[in-house]
């Protein structure tokens, strides 16, 4: 299985770099104001991209999804190749089933029995159904259910209930066939229906075929941030089945229940949308590293290098939901949307702490034609040091395991381990270092990089009513900022607990750029004028720390 090329955009010069060409200076502005061209802002990796870059939080949400399926045989050569069988389809997503709730599925003999129109379930089907996320005993009838400030729900077109946040597919299946009606009118009138909005409450809808994605949420994200959301989900299901899979299973039987497929994988799901609901790192589009000392991230970054095998794609080190390192075969780049997805299959099953995992993953924004091979396995078990090794040969696993055991003799040569320890005892860094009297929280991110940075949520925001509060403010800033018709380059927010700064846009002499994003979070009392002066003082703070708070210099096999 070969590994998927992302070329190079029109926009992007020939060397990798994202630093601005045609004429423009290149070096690296010693000057922290918001005047920076994209490339040279603080937190912008100096050897090239680490991700597939953005241009813009939008282009996150575009439509790639099929686009495998129409590229020429010359287009698709060297991508991860397509299984051939309803047999190799039942085996690659065996081995993910298994992991994840201790019992092999047979999508083949299923799909048979169905064509011979055996309707009866058999006893592996009734073994499937009693796999629950507990969240069956939720009466959908009852005001609790109701009283949930967000619920989503996944369907097939057919109006099959796929998943549902809160309470049980069966019981809301005549809510997901009347979803789909509604989806069917409009289709049938030339039209799409994207979103409903009515009494403090949006209805939005996101049509993946052969599915149908549906939140109903009544909190401050905008339209297009829930539909990212619901992107997500999707992603997550392609990559337990991938595209090519979730198309010939519906092209074999339009009405098929996926429930059967993915029994067991409910928690995943389950997982990504609490993630979703306190991470800023899924609102930014981006990924936060591990604070670390940059000699110590070097070494780590180099032992992995070194420790490489000829089937290896990445090499991924991280600390919860945190990066520490990422090394990536020469031309080859990872998404942030694929990175969350392997951050949220780690956090979502505690079974990978107890020896070497081996199994299928799809990267959808990478390529969602094929399966990748992962090993996963954590350095030591009183160590929050997850090691994820990313293959292209599923009969590679002894070669990527020594891969590990090479990784860990480096590490220990090279001295890093008490280093190591050491910034995991404080994985967050306190806003108080930033020398800022007024200054609470800020979130900052790297457009060039796709890297963000924020500390640690402290006083007042200690009960989790009050986080929440506050990433939905945030948000809320998001959604303003990135208003698809009408978007602001500068916001400033009065509340009656705290002040919020939202400053997105940088101007520079010639062109207009989205160098970074910068959210900041201050004191009520404070001032609009303190408020901009914050910013200079932040930014300054963060070009003195970027090599502790970003990956400058990313390695590559």
């Amino acid at each position: 299985m070969a590994a998927d090329v992302h070329k190079k955009k029109g926009w992007e010069v020939p060397n990798g770099s994202l630093a601005p060409g045609d004429g423009q200076h290149t070096e690296r502005s010693e000057s922290p104001t918001p005047g920076l061209a994209q490339g040279t802002e603080p937190g912008a990796g100096q050897e090239g991209a680490m991700f597939v870059h953005t241009r813009s939080y939008e282009d996150l949400t575009s439509p790639e999804d099929g686009a495998a399926a129409a590229r020429s045989p010359e287009e698709r050569r060297g991508e991860p190749a397509e299984p051939t069988s309803m047999e190799q389809i039942s085996k690659d997503f065996s081995e993910l089933s298994t992991q994840l709730t201790g019992m092999a599925l047979d999508l083949e003999e299923e799909m048979r029995q169905s064509k011979e129109g055996k309707l009866e379930p058999s006893p592996q089907t009734t073994r499937r159904d009693s796999v629950l996320s507990g969240k069956e005993e939720e009466d959908v009838t009852m005001d609790a259910w109701r009283m949930h400030r967000k619920h989503v729900f996944v369907l097939s077109e057919a109006g099959k209930p796929v998943y549902s946040r809160y309470g049980s597919e069966e019981a809301l299946s005549s809510t997901m066939g009347v979803m789909m009606a509604l989806v069917s009118f409009l289709e049938a009138e030339k039209n799409a229906i994207r979103s409903i909005h009515a009494d403090g409450y949006k209805v939005v809808f996101v049509r993946r075929s052969p599915l149908v994605l549906v939140a109903v949420a009544r909190t401050r994200q905008s339209e297009q941030e829930i539909a990212h959301e619901l992107l997500y989900i999707y992603y997550q299901i392609l990559s337990l089945l991938t595209w090519t899979q979730l198309n010939h299973i519906f092209q074999q039987k339009q009405n098929y229940d996926l429930r059967r497929l993915l029994a067991g994988s409910e928690r995943i799901t389950d997982n990504l949308l609490d993630l979703m609901a306190h991470d800023p790192s899924f609102l930014m589009g981006a990924v936060r590293c591990l604070p670390l000392a940059a000699s110590v991230r070097d070494a780590v970054s180099t032992s992995l290098q070194q420790a490489k095998a000829k089937s290896l794609v990445f090499s991924i080190l991280l600390s919860g939901n945190q990066l520490v390192s990422l090394v990536r075969k020469k031309d080859q780049f990872l998404h942030p949307i694929d990175l969350h997805l392997l951050f949220n299959l780690i956090s979502s099953s505690s079974s990978f702490r107890e020896g070497e995992a081996w199994t299928p993953i799809c990267l959808p924004k990478f390529n969602s034609s094929g399966f990748f091979h992962a090993h996963i396995s954590y350095l030591e078990q009183e160590m929050d040091l997850c090691l994820l090794l990313v293959s292209t040969d599923r009969e590679d696993f002894f070669t990527v395991s020594d891969c590990k055991r090479r990784f860990q003799e480096r590490l220990r040569r090279r001295g890093v381990h008490h280093a190591l320890q050491e910034a995991l005892r404080t994985p967050f860094y306190s806003v108080a270092q930033v020398g800022i009297p007024d200054l609470r929280h800020f979130i900052y991110k790297s457009k060039s990089s796709g890297l963000f940075t924020s500390p640690e949520i402290e006083a007042p925001y200690v009960r989790e009513e009050e986080k929440e509060r506050l990433l939905g403010l945030y948000q809320y800033l998001h959604s303003r900022a990135h208003n698809s018709s009408r978007p602001l380059k500068n916001i400033y927010f009065t509340g009656p607990h705290e002040n919020l700064l939202a400053w997105v846009r940088a101007i520079c002499r010639v062109w207009v750029t989205s160098a970074f994003e910068l959210y900041i979070c201050y004191s009520p009392l404070g001032t609009k004028a303190g408020a901009i002066s914050a910013v200079n003082k932040l930014m300054k703070w963060i070009r003195k720390e970027e090599d502790r708070l970003f990956i400058l210099t990313p390695q590559t096999y």
